[in-house]
């Protein structure tokens, strides 16, 4: 089988390439790792020499190129069904699916007021009523995955999947803007922050001495 390649941004700043790339890790599938700048003067330039579409992360299989980070994860799943990146009970399958594609596909608010920044120092930001939606509702998707699946474990389903991965990245924004929330919720933080693929992951990022520019003055 050909190697796997992914195409990530900054390791500080680039909550996407963190999806797919806690997902493989997590899952103890083997790949290399091609890190791009992000927005510096030929970030455009590299990234499009590894996808049409302009964005990171990508995966490269051999002559496959699979962009997006759910396409990405999804791709893994399909590749190796004996990883179980997703659970394998099929009730607890389809709400880890539907709870990353809103992931995947909403919650704005929060993250324009709240950037994945893993060097920032904590403080809160203000945060307006669609911010605060944003997070009740994601706590109450939380509480509700763990109610229902994670006798077992304590992850959102039990063991670590692919909804742990898409939701990492809200871990790191409610960590680092010291978001109030549930007691259920900051253990549920704990334990995503507390695997050796986050911790290796925040390793690096905090040793990367690229700066975004709007980064710098705040």
């Amino acid at each position: 089988m050909s190697s796997l390649t992914l195409v990530i941004g900054n390791k500080n700043y680039s909550s996407w390439s963190l999806r797919p790339w806690m997902a493989l890790t997590m899952a103890g599938i083997p790949f290399n790792e091609i890190v791009i700048p992000l927005d510096q003067p030929d970030t455009k330039e590299k990234i499009s020499a590894h996808s049409a579409a302009g964005r990171v992360p990508v995966l490269h299989h051999g002559r496959t190129v699979i962009w997006d980070s759910m396409a990405i994860i999804e791709y893994a799943a399909e590749l190796f069904p004996e990883k179980n990146l997703w659970p394998k009970m099929i009730a607890a399958r389809a709400m880890a699916r539907s709870a990353s594609a809103e992931m995947h596909s909403g919650f704005f608010a929060l993250r324009n007021a709240c950037p994945m920044n893993l060097k920032r120092g904590k403080k809160p930001v203000p945060m307006d009523d669609a911010v605060r939606a944003d997070i009740a509702r994601i706590e109450s998707l939380w509480a509700d995955c763990r109610a229902r699946f994670a006798k077992s474990g304590k992850f959102l389903f039990g063991k670590f999947s692919a909804a742990d991965a898409m939701f990492a990245p809200v871990v790191t924004r409610f960590e680092t803007y010291e978001v109030p929330v549930s007691g259920s919720t900051r253990s549920y933080m704990d334990a995503v922050m507390g695997t050796p693929a986050f911790t290796s992951w925040k390793d690096a990022a905090l040793k990367e001495n690229w700066v975004v520019p709007s980064d710098e003055v705040d």
